[in-house]
């Protein structure tokens, strides 16, 4: 069978992709190995879907290139999908920092890119292995086992290897090294850290939550992130400790600062209670047995009374930078997108259509964009899937190509 183009993965960026370049005209073939479309997002956002952010900038993204999302962020945007949304009458509520969610489940927009791609008379088969590829005369021609189908354009939207349970594979990668594309070395991300055993005191508070600033360094700078840590019983988690792990890379410490002006308070809880011990000073500020764990480390044993004020400044350093080196992460198992992927620098942003390879294209999580926790690497999906859908059917005639010349 021949089509305009073939998208591979029905995953949030090859559905938005298909319906794009099909509701333009484009004959389009979706294939995915899965049983059902979209599993990753319907195990988003606890089941109902963290869809975009209404903070979404090219800041929010990491990349060899921090430029190379500006183009498609900026000509669909998270309001354009929010439209979208909107226009299906699916209710939504904002969440902290920006997080838009379904009020019922993801579900809904499992279902509305699907009517999306109806609308587009888009072919969807699932349950499909893809075999070999290959390119000759100015097609790509894909095995499936029952068949081999064609088409002068084809879209890589397999995504990464994050959360293998889902079916996730590294195939993105090994597509575009077939037709020579750089791959930047791909990594988990917002993933949990895992602590060695001489961090124990706090792999043994487990369950343990409380706010915190988050803070790793990288070639550029520090970068911080001020929400929740969670102690685990392997090692450190929350929305602060996914968020940096992204820009953490094997070796490096991380700090946390878990009280504001730490050493002003301890003194002041000497002043208030000299009778008291350094664990109830700092249960005080932090969840008791976290308090605890941070008063065993600190060794402070008499007291408050009777600790100079010097003393207690340097135990305020555990409060104000409490450093841990992670021994390694929880990998793709728990990493919820993966970092690195097909190389920016083969790719245009505006179409994401590989240069020296045309009608060869990449999108989402199988391209090095990487996205902050909370929304931003759904919106990544929209935006890169939409540019290509777009530049697959002016490619095919369907729409004036003008827009997306370099």
């Amino acid at each position: 069978m021949n089509y305009d183009a073939i998208i591979l993965g029905a995953g949030g960026a090859g559905l938005m992709a298909a319906a794009t370049a099909g509701q333009a005209g484009a004959r389009v073939l979706l294939i995915d190995h899965a049983d059902e479309p979209g599993k990753k997002i319907l195990i988003s956002g606890g089941g109902r879907c963290n869809f975009t952010n209404i903070g979404t900038v090219s800041e929010c993204f990491l990349s060899e290139n921090p430029h190379f999302a500006k183009s498609a962020l900026s000509r669909y945007t998270q309001w354009d999908f929010l439209a979208l949304v909107e226009s299906q009458n699916i209710a939504w509520h904002e969440k902290t920092l920006g997080q838009l969610f379904c009020d019922e489940s993801a579900r809904q927009i499992v279902a509305l890119l699907l009517d999306e791609c109806r609308s587009g008379n888009v072919d969807i088969n699932l349950s499909t292995s893809i075999g070999e590829i290959s390119h000759a005369d100015g097609q790509f021609r894909v095995s499936t086992g029952a068949a081999t189908v064609t088409a002068p354009q084809l879209v890589i939207a397999t995504g990464g290897p994050s959360i293998p349970k889902m079916g996730a594979t590294g195939k993105a990668y090994s597509i575009a090294k077939q037709f020579g594309v750089d791959v930047v070395t791909p990594r988990p991300a917002l993933v949990p850290f895992t602590l060695g055993p001489n961090e124990q005191l706090f792999r043994n508070i487990s369950g343990v939550a409380c706010p915190a600033v988050a803070t790793v360094g990288t070639k550029s700078g520090d970068v911080s992130f001020a929400e929740a840590v969670l102690f685990t019983h392997k090692g450190l988690s929350g929305p602060a400790i996914l968020q940096i792990s992204s820009y953490w890379t094997q070796g490096q410490t991380i700090s946390l600062r878990l009280v504001e002006a730490a050493a002003a308070k301890l003194r002041d809880a000497k002043r208030r209670m000299p009778r008291a011990h350094l664990k109830a000073a700092l249960a005080e500020l932090l969840p008791n047995r976290l308090a605890e764990a941070l008063a065993t480390r600190i060794g402070i044993t008499t007291e408050l009374g009777n600790v100079a004020d010097a003393t207690l400044d340097t135990a305020a350093e555990s409060l104000s930078h409490l450093t841990f080196q992670p021994a390694g992460t929880e990998g793709y198992a728990k990493a919820e997108v993966t970092a690195g992927g097909i190389s920016t620098a083969a790719l245009s942003s505006k179409t994401m259509e590989v240069r020296e390879v045309p009608g060869l294209y990449a999108i989402g999580e199988a391209v090095d964009v990487t996205g902050w926790l909370g929304g931003y690497n759904f919106q990544w999906a929209w935006s890169s899937a939409v540019a290509a859908g777009q530049a697959i059917a002016a490619r095919c005639g369907r729409t004036d190509d003008r827009e997306f010349s370099e």
